[in-house]
């Protein structure tokens, strides 16, 4: 597998040309990668109008991963909703006078709100069928989907698949769902990049998603910032041709070329022999589930590079727990009262297995019962666009009741916002402010 941007660098970092051009650093060691460091210099071509090597490198990455176009972001998943979203509402042609309309399930992370208020859309949320056991969680399924979109069409459907605490959704089921009503599914896939190389492969790229972002550098040896916008075989070919267009209208006109560096040297990396080291990676991670719950965890089934405790079911608070790991030299990726969450790649080692298996030891914890979790679905008072950009003030979160929320109040993780914008705040959600640790909320002033 070729890697054209990080080629191109090496040679010019080691040309010894004068740099009379941007960066100011001027490849002289500060950090330690400034040599590597450029900005859209002669051959080095231009993210947002790829046609040389970064155009080269995300066509092997989109053979790697069986799409019908793949685009490079330096700024994370978070560009790739705002541009999925975008090119949906531009394919839809919502009739003049009437106000777009986007079907989502209710554990989106805070970037979809962000995208609503850009693009001026509604949103009609899309709640799971038994009540959720964390605001991470919303399982869609066909079914609630097919009784959700009675008499409603909206510009897309959009789930995060898989979610925070590693819960999946039916992806071919959903698409093939939505594609009887000629709508496209848009998938929020951040956490599951790898998903394409299992044995079995299960990206939503292989299960019929027209549009799904990745954040490699979540779960794939790529740099914080490194992802993939995907476009689906079976995609308009609207998405094909104007992806570019539309992440360029959320993305800073200097990306990073280290970045870029990593998302290009990833791919010969995955064209190695990634998919046995995932695979036995995935089979460590189903034994260590098996061994934990043998010591007394109770651990939930999740996406398979997730380990997630059920710290309820298991007699611990999370953020306890999380201080417990600490303490024995491990870090977890999330933490609240009821769940913790573990993110494992390839990369880790075994002597990394072993420390958390230690650290655990044997659970003598008494089941505790878990708080139901009330849907929280407010009023829809005003837009999510008017609600983003009015005045606000800022209140106690337990004060909050009936004022209409301005902006998501959410820590990141898990970016899941409790009230959404725009919303009038019940009582439900006022107390789930408070057991997500919320003190304050963001509200419209008067």
């Amino acid at each position: 597998m070729t890697t054209p941007i990080a080629d191109f660098v090496r040679a010019y970092a080691a040309s010894g040309t004068a740099r009379l051009h941007m960066p100011g650093h001027k490849g002289v060691s500060f950090l330690g990668c400034e040599a590597l460091d450029l900005t859209e210099i002669h051959g080095a071509d231009s993210l947002y109008e790829a046609a040389g090597i970064i155009a080269e490198s995300e066509a092997n990455a989109a053979a790697l991963f069986g799409s019908a176009r793949t685009f490079f972001s330096t700024e994370g998943s978070s560009q790739c909703i705002r541009a999925m979203l975008a090119l949906a509402l531009w394919n839809a042609g919502t009739p003049p006078g009437k106000r777009p309309l986007v079907a989502a399930g209710r554990n989106v992370h805070k970037a979809f709100l962000y995208a609503a208020a850009l693009l001026d859309f509604d949103v009609l949320w899309l709640w799971p069928e038994e009540p959720s056991p964390s605001l991470c969680a919303c399982g869609v399924t066909p079914e609630g989907l097919e009784r959700a979109l009675a008499g409603a069409r909206p510009a897309a459907v959009y789930v995060t698949s898989p979610d925070y605490l590693g819960g999946q959704c039916d992806i071919a089921a959903l698409a093939e769902t939505v594609h009887r009503r000629g709508v496209p599914l848009l998938v929020d896939n951040a956490h599951g990049a790898y998903l394409h190389f299992l044995p079995a492969p299960a990206h939503p790229m292989d299960l019929g998603a027209d549009l799904c972002c990745d954040s490699a550098h979540k779960t794939l040896p790529v740099l914080t910032g490194g992802a993939y916008l995907h476009v689906g075989a079976g995609a308009p070919a609207a998405f094909r041709q104007e992806g570019r267009r539309a992440l360029a209208l959320f993305g800073s006109t200097s990306p990073s070329y280290l970045i870029l560096q990593s998302l290009d040297l990833c791919s010969r990396y995955l064209a190695g022999g990634y998919p046995a080291r995932l695979a036995e990676t995935a089979d460590w991670l189903s034994a260590a589930r098996k061994q934990l719950r043998r010591n007394g965890w109770a651990v939930w089934d999740t996406d398979p590079l997730k380990l997630t405790v059920d710290c309820a079911a298991s007699g611990w608070d999370g953020r306890a727990l999380a201080r417990k790991l600490r303490s024995g030299g491990v870090e977890c990726e999330y933490c609240d009262q009821d769940d913790l969450v573990l993110m494992w790649t390839p990369e880790n080692s075994g002597a990394d297995y072993r420390r958390l298996l230690d650290a655990l030891g044997r659970n003598q914890g008494r089941p505790r019962q878990r708080l139901p979790l009330p849907a929280a679905a407010g009023e829809q008072a005003c837009t999510i666009r008017e609600a983003m950009f009015s005045p606000w003030e800022r209140v106690p979160a337990a004060a909050s009741t009936g004022r209409v929320c301005g902006a998501p109040t959410v820590g990141c993780p898990p970016a899941v916002p409790i009230a959404m914008a725009g919303e009038r705040i019940t009582p439900a959600a006022a107390a789930l402010f408070g057991r997500y640790g919320a003190a304050s909320v963001e509200v419209l002033r008067g």
